[in-house]
């Protein structure tokens, strides 16, 4: 059968309350597995459509996976600061078996869309009583609008490597200067090199020395396609600060995040930010060539872990323009 419980309208100038339409599944349900009792409840929240100026329906859906019947339902949701919802909260008379389903709508005043890759996230939280014992659920929804790039590579936007012979267009730190291609390649770092780090198989920049060859890192948002335990990155840092939260988003529209970090390229404890050293270099080149002979300049590895039975879409980067990366890749 099917309950209809609509939320009392509110006076708003811009937005009007919306109601609130609950379902439940037949008195005939199956009898409830004894794992049952392991279930949570499941908070979900249906694509919310975000080309504004405008105002948006949102649909709510509480179900109840626990082993006893839940009552006493209210169901809140909120979007990005600033964003106006209507109503604020919806109480929910009567009791949901086990397996039973309620569906809150909401609205939501979405401003004009900005450029660029923009994710927005989403939440809506349910209290009761009974049903998996809890309390209280909840669950998030990541949108995003905008392209994300392809690949890494297509966000290269710093020249971090450069032949000893020409140094001049290097500048991995701010000040001019790079790691040397040929010391890289004494450790095994060649252009299109294989590096495996954390489980993974990454690639080196295949991009000539001299040129764009690496990310520092300000919110991208890359394709990464499959599925894995973990995502790892291949970096270095500039200065003392370089760690940064990553976003992974699942073609489900789920996400996970995660803090990265590395050490300074050169004058930093080796595990700064819980990174992984891979490769050292000696010396780095400079403005005026080839110098700092005997000093270690140093590529790193860090991960942050995910749902392996996900299947990943994209990762966006830290907002940490101290993070510089080569490569990013699934392991599995």
């Amino acid at each position: 059968m099917s309950v209809h419980v609509t939320a009392a309208r509110r006076a708003a100038a811009a937005l009007a309350v919306a109601a609130a339409a609950f379902t439940s599944t037949p008195a005939s349900a199956a009898p409830q597995d004894p794992a049952a009792s392991e279930a949570r409840t499941q908070v979900t929240i249906a694509p919310i459509d975000l080309n504004g100026p405008a105002i948006s329906e949102v649909k709510v859906t509480v179900t109840n996976a626990g082993p006893e019947r839940l009552s006493r339902l209210n169901v809140t949701f909120n979007g990005p600061a600033g964003w106006a919802v209507q109503p604020a909260a919806v109480n929910v008379d009567g009791t949901y078996k086990p397996g039973a389903t309620a569906t809150a709508e909401f609205r939501i005043q979405v401003p004009e869309q900005r450029t660029g890759f923009v994710m927005r996230t989403f939440t809506a939280t349910a209290t009761y009583k009974g049903g998996d014992g809890q309390g209280a659920a909840t669950g998030t929804r990541v949108e995003r609008s905008g392209s994300a790039l392809a690949r890494l590579s297509d966000a290269y936007n710093k020249v971090a490597i450069t032949d000893e012979n020409d140094t001049k267009a290097g500048n991995f730190d701010g000040e001019g200067n790079s790691f040397s291609a040929q010391k890289l390649a004494a450790v095994g770092l060649t252009p299109g090199a294989s590096v495996s780090a954390l489980g993974a198989q990454l690639t080196w920049p295949a991009a000539a020395p001299g040129t764009k060859n690496s990310v520092s890192s300000t919110g991208q948002a890359v394709k990464v396609a499959g599925k894995g335990s973990k995502l790892v990155f291949l970096g270095s840092g500039v200065g003392f600060g370089a760690a940064g939260t990553a976003t992974v988003i699942y073609a489900d529209g789920s996400s996970t995040t995660g803090s990265i970090g590395f050490p300074n390229w050169s004058f930093q404890e080796d595990t700064a930010h819980g990174a992984t050293l891979v490769k050292s270099s000696d010396g780095r080149n400079r403005p005026d060539g080839y110098g700092n002979a005997g000093i270690a300049y140093r590529v790193f590895a860090h991960s942050i872990a995910l749902d392996p039975a996900k299947q990943v879409e994209l990762v966006v980067l830290p907002a940490n323009a101290s993070i510089h990366l080569f490569d990013i890749a699934l392991a599995p």
